[in-house]
């Protein structure tokens, strides 16, 4: 047996396990000369990527798993804190258990909803054990090319291999595949406060964070006390300024950007799914007490001062807090792509055959259907985007359809085109995103006088509805007795 140069690591010894003995002849398949199996460079080691990893070895091919953190899961990690919209009967990806339960792991609850911190530790830290000897932590992408091709010379049919430049503990590497699956997300690439770009006065601005913050955990003494306030209108920002609505002391104000606030609530009680309906209602009721105070069609447009800053709208109001979260969005990390032929919507820079499919104007992550290799290619044979980072700008993203996506793209890689084509997926017509899961449908009716409102969103129960349906102020429910846990990954 002839070695190959920087062969992987022979995988560890787990007793007599038909996964790990699988993977000793797929080891010598991948590392002798004499028989060689394509490899698969996946970026990011998330439950996206671990899943495509789990793929790629079934179909008898080779990971190469190139992750940041020094973890697996390193941007779930950052939002532990919060509940998943979904429950775990959707969020544990085909491949990914049919290897865990080789191992012995013993699956979740379905019906349960899990935060992040119990995705990783029951889901994906397992899972990553599974696949240390194809996982590399504390590497970080700086570019991703051909071999010896210029994009703009070379027009032709493309043989050579991917390259992926890194840059880690060791120094920089570079790491050679057939094909490349990039699971990168957007966590760490968040929204500015403006129209697309950063207000005067934002960038490294001290006093100003992003995304979800822990607001009511490891980063409560920041915010306990003070005056704070949540640019956005979707579930991040609602799940941040109820968590604030809960600290002694602490004043919460709502920078809406939209002129009206029935979007971002939703449908109240009678959402179809009761925890998102949960979560416009309690968010519906704290502010019509006065617990959270609103500035609806508030556009940043300046931060000044320092502590404390003001927020300055475009209309010239100025919002002066201790705190400011700009809860906006995300976007996609596309700079060390630059040397691959990438196709891009001009408008949410996510694949152009996907746009029509999750443009956030028409669709709800529920309503999204299954989509695969197909309508994730690019011009870049091999190379493909998949998981919240393939949506570009869209946040209708859902784990499971990410599952979908890596099962189709690693087929399409192994040659398999039928199985790329086939559609795997199935979702119940209601969808399963957009609600912070029954602990927090059951804060909210938990002081309730009795039954659902049928469609006010600010309304806790059909008395509370009747009641404001009347001209009255309602029928008198109390809040519940502890802020709703916020929500807002699927």
């Amino acid at each position: 047996m002839t070695w190959r140069r920087n062969a992987a690591p022979m995988p560890a010894a787990r007793g007599p396990d038909h996964a790990f003995l699988r993977d000793i002849f797929r080891y010598f398949q991948q590392n002798g000369s004499c028989m060689m199996a394509r490899t698969v460079a996946i970026l990011g080691a998330g439950p996206v990527g671990l899943a495509a990893a789990a793929h790629v070895l079934e179909r008898g091919m080779r990971p190469l798993i190139l992750e940041q953190g020094i973890a697996v899961g390193h941007s779930v990690r950052e939002w532990g804190h919060v509940p998943m919209f979904s429950n775990w009967r959707f969020n544990i990806d085909a491949a990914a258990e049919r290897r865990l339960k080789h191992a012995g792991w013993q699956a979740p609850d379905p019906e349960a909803h899990p935060t992040g911190a119990e995705l990783v530790e029951g889901y994906l830290e397992p899972l990553g054990q599974t696949l240390a000897p194809w996982l590399r932590l504390g590497r970080h992408i700086l570019a991703v090319s051909r071999e010896g091709i210029d994009k703009v010379k070379d027009a032709g049919p493309v043989t050579a291999p991917f390259v992926i430049e890194t840059e880690g503990p060791t120094g920089d590497e570079r790491y050679h595949a057939d094909a490349v699956i990039d699971a990168t997300g957007t966590w760490f690439q968040p929204n500015p406060g403006g129209s697309g770009r950063p207000v005067r006065g934002e960038m490294g601005h001290l006093r100003i964070s992003y995304g979800m913050p822990d607001v009511a955990g490891r980063e409560r003494e920041r915010y306990s006390g003070k005056r704070a306030a949540v640019l956005g209108g979707g579930h991040s920002a609602i799940g941040t300024l109820i968590a604030l609505s809960g600290l002694p002391g602490t004043t919460a104000l709502w920078l809406c950007r939209a002129p009206t606030t029935a979007r971002a609530l939703g449908g109240g009680a009678g959402d179809q799914l009761a925890a998102r309906g949960a979560l416009g209602t309690d968010m519906a009721r704290l502010v019509d007490s006065g617990s959270i105070r609103l500035e609806s069609g508030f556009h940043l447009a300046a931060v000044e001062g320092s502590t404390p800053l003001t927020a300055v709208s475009a209309d010239g109001r100025h919002i002066e807090v201790d705190e400011l979260v700009i809860a906006t969005g995300f976007r996609p990390d596309l700079s060390f792509l630059r040397e691959l032929r990438v196709a891009l919507d001009p408008a949410l820079e996510c694949p152009p055959a996907l746009a029509p499919l999750i443009d956030p104007n028409l669709h709800s992550c529920g309503t999204v259907r299954p989509h695969g290799a197909a309508e994730l290619a690019h011009p870049e044979p091999g190379f493909y985007i998949a998981g919240m980072k393939s949506y570009g700008r869209a946040p209708t993203f859902l784990l499971a359809t990410g599952h979908e996506q890596v099962r189709s793209i690693v087929a399409a890689i192994a040659g398999d085109h039928e199985a790329a084509a086939r559609v795997e997926l199935v979702l119940p017509e209601t969808g399963v995103c957009s609600g912070p899961g029954p602990r927090a449908a059951k804060a909210v009716t938990a002081t309730c006088c009795g039954g659902p409102a049928l469609t006010r969103a600010d309304a806790c129960c059909a008395a509370d509805e009747a009641a404001k349906d009347s001209g009255a102020s309602g029928c008198g429910c109390g809040t519940s007795a502890e802020p709703v846990k916020a929500a807002a990954c699927c």
